[in-house]
């Protein structure tokens, strides 16, 4: 009898500690840590999405900017947490399923060490050219490019970045051959497309107002579908079917963590994404797109492009340690 009992009590005691942690959390602030410094999209949906949280949840959440190798740094501080909701990581893609790729020695594991909690905002990436390059649209950029002797340089905010990855996927879609010139951060990048020393790149945040005021001209973008609001551009995926460099940003949590605290934040961040008051702001800092999915895309989005850019970074060589 003492055998049946045993899994049974086991259960019961689960299920009350679960539904202690539900009833309790959150009981003090918490920790939001973001990868990137004050400013940014990173930063600007942070203290968006932790301000409404704050809110909804009775607790004051901290945003906390640790930035520092490539978002590693944030990332591990977070897989290192305890798994009690508490602290929080606001990460963007790159950081989740690019790193792993890129560097010989990672401090976590992105896909096992971290809970996806949910998916905050997705933004465009737009190939724009300087416009001393004589060509109008994406089909002669491509059939510039093709000829050109020797090959176009093209700007990226850094080795491995997906400003550098999208290009480099392009390269291979279309049999062009570019030469690729990194520089530390959009805006060193932006400063070099603008002067004409580079004639093109891929760009979001920093490239957006220079193509608004007429000193940059954009081209394409650099996924699957059009968007609302990008000044009616293609997508290369219409030329180039299954092309997609679409970035995201979302929230994730230490492995572990409770399911009715994972539960509790999952909601509260699809109600916050749903207010217009939310959606108006997000996109009047540039660009940015609510994004919604359940736990089941989000997790088959996560293992797609962990696998779609672990391809790229192999094909072209792509390091940074």
């Amino acid at each position: 009898m003492t055998r049946w009992v045993t899994p049974l009590a086991a259960a019961a005691f689960a299920a009350l500690v679960a539904s202690a942690a539900l009833a309790q959390y959150p009981a003090r602030p918490i920790r939001l840590l973001v990868p990137n410094p004050p400013g940014g999209a990173t930063d600007i949906t942070a203290r968006l999405v932790g301000q409404k949280l704050a809110e909804a949840l009775g607790q004051p959440v901290v945003v906390e900017n640790r930035a520092g190798s490539n978002g590693n740094i944030a990332s591990e501080i977070t897989a290192r947490a305890a798994p009690d909701g508490y602290t929080l990581l606001l990460s963007a893609d790159s950081q989740i399923v690019i790193n792993p790729h890129l560097y010989s020695r990672m401090p976590l594991d992105t896909l096992k060490d971290l809970t996806p909690v949910a998916t905050l905002v997705t933004t465009q990436m737009v190939l724009s050219v300087n416009l001393s390059l004589p060509v109008k649209n994406f089909q002669e950029f491509i059939e510039y490019a093709r000829r050109a002797n020797p090959p176009l340089l093209y700007a990226s905010i850094g080795n491995g970045s997906q400003h550098h990855l999208a290009m480099e996927m392009l390269k291979a879609r279309a049999g062009i051959d570019l030469v690729h010139v990194p520089f530390k951060g959009g805006g060193p990048a932006t400063i070099a497309i603008l002067a004409g020393e580079v004639p093109a790149m891929f760009g979001g945040n920093s490239v957006s107002g220079h193509i608004k005021s007429g000193r940059l001209r954009a081209l394409a973008l650099a996924s699957n579908r059009r968007a609302p609001g990008t000044m009616d551009l293609p997508s290369i995926g219409e030329f180039y079917p299954g092309y997609d460099v679409t970035t995201w940003l979302a929230l994730f949590a230490p492995a572990g963590i409770a399911e009715p605290v994972l539960a509790r934040l999952r909601d509260e961040v699809g109600k916050l994404l749903a207010l217009p008051e939310v959606q108006g702001k997000l996109r009047a800092a540039g660009g940015l797109e609510p994004f919604i999915t359940t736990p089941e895309e989000f997790g088959s989005m996560i293992r797609a492009d962990f696998a779609k850019y672990g391809k790229v970074v192999k094909d072209s060589g792509a390091k940074v340690d």
